[in-house]
Formats: structure tokens, C-alpha cells, sequence
């Protein structure tokens, strides 16, 4: 039986481990970190629990294609308790608080009580947010592999979606923003996503949440990357950890297999690359190598921008229903990489008792970071001590305007973690400390980059680079399309 070698032991990459052990193949993952998962993933401090990735889970809700992708490879299952999120997000801005909520009548009646001279807007979008929930990630196989009959199948799936995209799809979050007049209602608009997302993008993930496809999976990020990693192992595959790869060995079309950084060489019938793509095209391979369509998102940092965050994690000794969910607020001028920042969040974790110590909870600050940020950060790296230094600094001021704001955890929180863009680098080696893949802006048109290498008949691509805006569905989507390649191969044969 042929013998597949994945690098990376992401969602991608163990995905495809997960679908290629159970067809019979033979794999191996080798993981340059200690513990699987990639971004997926989270840490302890303290005795708390820090979870890194899940927001929510697209996919949850039993039906769609993903949601049995998910229950395939162990992500989901009849076993696994979800948390059913109440909210999307909650801000405020001048005493005044609108909360996206899972309701979405609920919703609409705040905001018309708020702003009934944007009813007509109100209105409209919480239609559409309806109409967004149709939205899927499709998952059976790869886009340019699909024919006629499959994009008319997946069309009548998402009808819906088109007039969502018809509506919104020529503007960005900002002028969604600005059709209301409410000055909370704009700021609460562009509060969630950074600046560059086109408008629709917000309509599919409150959609997400709103239709009950968006939910978390109980023990958050590292849990269910352990539970995936499981399922591999029980169908015979092996996970190497501690286990870099330094290049993968090419004779002519095809691999050999890889290079590994303690010097080893495995040898393999056919090499996935489960990683960040610019660390494929860039270390393991040439850059000659690199699909066209990648090599346009690159090249144009402008309209295919990427974001990052500046990340910190309290300890709080108490337990508040007022800082569920995630909440955004007005602050004090602070400086956060190369920027000046007046508005700031938290997001409690008190869903999963087993984060914090009983009779307590953990909550973390995101401050989203551009490209120009990423440079400050990679700076300021070069000298450890300054770098840790300023997070430090940061991290002080930030819990300073959380007491400010809520004066009740006064001498009750205190940080337990901080980290930076460059923490994603180092970890995932991700390109400008992205967790997600290219921002596909309004003036840019979105490119699908097929998962194969051109020039090597036996190198494959997996990863949530390959289509934007990115994430765990389709890390997901892209680790199936790469085993489905080599099952389609194998049949040929």
C-alpha cells in the first residue's frame, strides 16, 4: 500500500490522516510542535486553562456536509457536548449597549429601540442574516474537480446565499456600517471584524451563529484536536512530534519523501503539505513551485491583506453573568504594535467550568493587528527583553481600562498571559502571525488555489491558505480534498 507522509499535524493535515488511514493507506504526521492541532489549540497557566482558536465551531448544526466531515474524523460525535452560544457579540459606546444576539428577533427589537429611525436597514439585515444561514463550506470534493451537476447541486444548497451576495458583495464592513445612522450600530458593525473584510463576511458568521451552525465543541480548541488525533491513531496512523521538517527530497516530478531537521530522511509515495503555504513554497520547496494564484495574493499586500492579534488572558477570582459572551467597549488611548487603539474587548470563557479553578473564570482581550503592526512586532522581537518588556507594558494598561470599565473586578483579575503575532510565527510558522488566510477585500477577486503542486506529480497541498477567508472549515475541506485526490489516483491505477 502506498505510503503518504503529511507535513504538519494541524486540522489539514490530520484530516487527511484521518480519511487516508481509513482508506487503507498508510501515513505518517509529522508535527513540528509537541502536541498536535496547530492553531487549534490552547494551553495552562496558573491553574486556568487558555483556549486559542474556537469561537465558534462552523458546522455544529447535523445536516450539512461538514457537520459529517466533523463527526468523521472525530471532531463531533454523539458523544461530544456542545455549548450553544447566546450571543455573537455585545457593544457599547456612550452608556448606550446593543448585543448581536442568537435571537435574531431578539436583536431586531433592540435595535429598533434603539434607532427606529433605521428600520428599514434593521430590517433588511436581519433578513439577510437569515438568508446567510444557508451559507456551507462544501466539503465532498475538491472545486475543480466538481462538474456541471455538482456546482447546480451546490448552488440550489446555498440559493439564498446568492442574494446575500447580490446585496452586500460590492462593500466592505465600513459602508454596511454606514447605511445607519446610529452612531452604535456603526461602531458595532466594524467593532468585530478588522478593517478590509467585505460586509457579507459579517452577515455569514452572525448567520453562522443565528442558524445554530456556529455552537463550541465542550473542551474547546485543544480537546477536539486531541479527539481527531485519537481517531487517527485508532485507524493505525502515527503522529510524530517534536518533529520539524526541513525540506521535502524532490528527483525530477517527483518527491522522495522529506528532510527532517535532525537530519533523517523519510521516504514517501506521496507528500502532503499541511501547513502555512508560505513556509511550503519558501522552506520546504521552491518558490518556483508556488501556484499562480498564491503567488498573486503575496504579491498584492493591498488587496489580499492578512490580520493578526495582540492577545492577553486574565485571571479572575469570581464568577459574573454582566461579562458573558464577548464584549466591546470604549477605552483609553493605548498603543498596541504600531497603532493607537480606542476600543477594546473581552471574552469570558465561563461556558467551560473546567478553564478556571472553581468559583472562577478566565477572560482574554484580542486587539486585531494589521500587516504594519506585524513589522513593530518582528522588530521589536530581535531583542527579547524590549519585546517582552512592552507586552508587559501592554498587558498592565489594557487590565487597568478592563478595571476601569468594570469596576467590580477591582483587585479580583490579573494577567496570567500575553501573546503577540510573532507567537503564531514562531508556533505555526505563519506568514505575518496570521491565524486566518488571505482577506479577500472588495477590490480583489477571491481565488481558489487547487490543492497540487504544478511540476511535482506527487506533492499535494492542504491548508486553509488555499481558500479565504481561511479557518478551521476549511483546513477541514482542504485536508479531505487532498486525501480525496490520492484515493481518485489510486483508483485510476
Amino acid at each position: 500500500m502506498k505510503k503518504v507522509v503529511i507535513v504538519g499535524g494541524g486540522i489539514a493535515g490530520m484530516t487527511a490522516g484521518v480519511l487516508l488511514q481509513k482508506a487503507g493507506f498508510t501515513t505518517e504526521i509529522y508535527e513540528k510542535n509537541a502536541l498536535p492541532g496547530g492553531h487549534c489549540t490552547g494551553w495552562k497557566r496558573e491553574g486556568y486553562f487558555i483556549d486559542n482558536c474556537i469561537h465558534w465551531l462552523t458546522g455544529t448544526r447535523p445536516g450539512s456536509a461538514l457537520h459529517e466531515l466533523w463527526k468523521e474524523i472525530g471532531a463531533l460525535g454523539d458523544t461530544v457536548e456542545v455549548h450553544e452560544k447566546e450571543m455573537f457579540f455585545s457593544s457599547k459606546l456612550n452608556g448606550q449597549t446593543l448585543t448581536f444576539w442568537r435571537d435574531k428577533e431578539r436583536t431586531r427589537k433592540e435595535m429598533l429601540e434603539l434607532s427606529p429611525e433605521d428600520e428599514e436597514e434593521i430590517n433588511k439585515l436581519i433578513k439577510y442574516v437569515s438568508m446567510a444561514e444557508t451559507m456551507t463550506v462544501p466539503v465532498e470534493k475538491p472545486f475543480d474537480a466538481m462538474n456541471f451537476i455538482d456546482y447546480m447541486k451546490l448552488g440550489m444548497s446555498m440559493k439564498a446565499m446568492g442574494k446575500v451576495m447580490k446585496e452586500y458583495g460590492n462593500m466592505d464592513i465600513n459602508e454596511l456600517a454606514m447605511r445607519f445612522k446610529h452612531p452604535l450600530i456603526q461602531r458595532a458593525i466594524v467593532d468585530y471584524m478588522p478593517s478590509g473584510y467585505q460586509a457579507y463576511a459579517f452577515l455569514v458568521s452572525y448567520g453562522t451563529v443565528t442558524g445554530g451552525n456556529g455552537d463550541i465543541p465542550k473542551g474547546g480548541s485543544l480537546a477536539m484536536s486531541l479527539r481527531i488525533a485519537e481517531k487517527y491513531k485508532g485507524y493505525g496512523g502515527v503522529i510524530h512530534t517534536n518533529a520539524g521538517v526541513k525540506s521535502i527530497l524532490i528527483d525530477g516530478k517527483m518527491a522522495e519523501g522529506i528532510l527532517l531537521e535532525n537530519g533523517s530522511k523519510v521516504e514517501a509515495d506521496y507528500v502532503i503539505c499541511a501547513c502555512d503555504t508560505d513556509y511550503t513554497f519558501r522552506k520546504l520547496l521552491s518558490e518556483k513551485y508556488m501556484p499562480k494564484g498564491l503567488m498573486k495574493m503575496y504579491a498584492d499586500r493591498d488587496k489580499y491583506p492578512v490580520s493578526s492579534g495582540f492577545q492577553i488572558a486574565y485571571a479572575v477570582d469570581g464568577v459574573f453573568p454582566e461579562l458573558t459572551g464577548t464584549r466591546i467597549f470604549s477605552c483609553d488611548d493605548m498603543s498596541v504594535g504600531s497603532q493607537t487603539v480606542k476600543r477594546m474587548s473581552i471574552q469570558s470563557y465561563d461556558y467551560e467550568p473546567n478553564f478556571a479553578p472553581e468559583g472562577k473564570i478566565i477572560l482574554q482581550t484580542n486587539f486585531s493587528q494589521t500587516e504594519s503592526d506585524y513589522k513593530y512586532w518582528e522588530s521589536l522581537y530581535i531583542d527579547k527583553e524590549s519585546y517582552e518588556k512592552r507586552k508587559a507594558e501592554i498587558a498592565e494598561q489594557a487590565l487597568q481600562r478592563v478595571e476601569k470599565e468594570y469596576p467590580f473586578l477591582a483587585g479580583k483579575i490579573h494577567v496570567i498571559d500575553v501573546w503577540s503575532p510573532m507567537t503564531y510565527t514562531r508556533y505555526c510558522n505563519s506568514y505575518k502571525g496570521a491565524y486566518m488566510s488571505f482577506v479577500t477585500t472588495k477590490q480583489a477577486k477571491s481565488i481558489t488555489v487547487p490543492g497540487v503542486v504544478k511540476g511535482l506529480d506527487n506533492v499535494l497541498l492542504a491548508s486553509q491558505w488555499l481558500m479565504g477567508p481561511g479557518g478551521l472549515p476549511t483546513a477541514a475541506a482542504m485536508g479531505r480534498f487532498a486525501a480525496w485526490r490520492i484515493m481518485k489516483r489510486r483508483n485510476k491505477e
